[in-house]
């Protein structure tokens, strides 16, 4: 018969009679952590310039078309990607901040091109109704985001006011045929894109580790 020694390895303690440990799992990284912003700012920012450039009447005759380029791949582009990103991380308030603006720079892109391909009716009377519809629609919807979002920090408040007073002066303007106001909108779009720009420095500096920027005190703490 034989005999199995003290000695003999175990299969369910392991070597020579010692019980092993289970191993713990090795943890994975997460392929979708980071923060999505540092795609969707830069990209708003590319996109918002080209408004402003056009609005304040930079680009010979205004010529809406040039931002396309931009706007219909860049910006729309990019804030697609950041809201599917940051909706896969869970991050519900931030991917719905840029699918609105996803949304307002898209809707713009189809605007411009189907005022380019009279598809709203070939008429300038058409052409003005399509641009005043799209300014009210978009004027509601960020004067909407502005007053549910005041418990986020005050930088937000501030960009998100930019945009209203931005539109809301590019609606009188339209509505009127007053290029003046048309170029105070414009105007207004540079501090949006401000705004935008310190909003950047602080995501870039707090993802490379370093301090970032203070942002103020939200206007709702409740």
């Amino acid at each position: 018969m034989t005999v199995i020694s003290d000695d003999t390895p175990d299969l369910a303690t392991g070597s020579a009679g010692k019980t092993t440990e289970p191993e713990a799992p090795v943890p994975t990284a997460n392929p979708l952590a980071g923060n999505p912003g540092v795609i969707g700012v830069p990209t708003v920012i590319a996109g918002a310039l080209g408004l402003g450039l056009v609005n304040v009447g930079a680009l010979p005759g205004g010529a809406a078309g040039a931002t396309l380029a931009i706007l219909g791949t860049c910006t729309a582009v990019g804030l697609l990607i950041t809201t599917i990103w940051a909706a896969a991380l869970g991050q519900s308030v931030s991917a719905g901040l840029f699918a609105v603006f996803f949304g307002f720079y898209a809707s713009y892109v189809v605007l411009t091109l189907g005022l380019a391909h009279s598809w709203f009716g070939g008429s300038a009377v058409s052409a003005t109704d399509a641009q005043v519809a799209w300014l009210w629609c978009w004027l509601i919807t960020i004067v909407l985001v502005t007053l549910v979002t005041l418990r986020l920090p005050a930088s937000f408040t501030l960009m998100l006011g930019f945009v209203d007073v931005a539109l809301a002066l590019l609606l009188a303007g339209t509505m009127t045929g007053a290029t003046g106001l048309i170029r105070a909108g414009g105007a207004v779009v540079f501090a949006f894109v401000a705004v935008q720009v310190y909003l950047y420095a602080d995501l870039m500096f707090t993802e490379t580790g370093g301090r970032g920027l203070p942002l103020g005190r939200p206007l709702v703490t409740r």
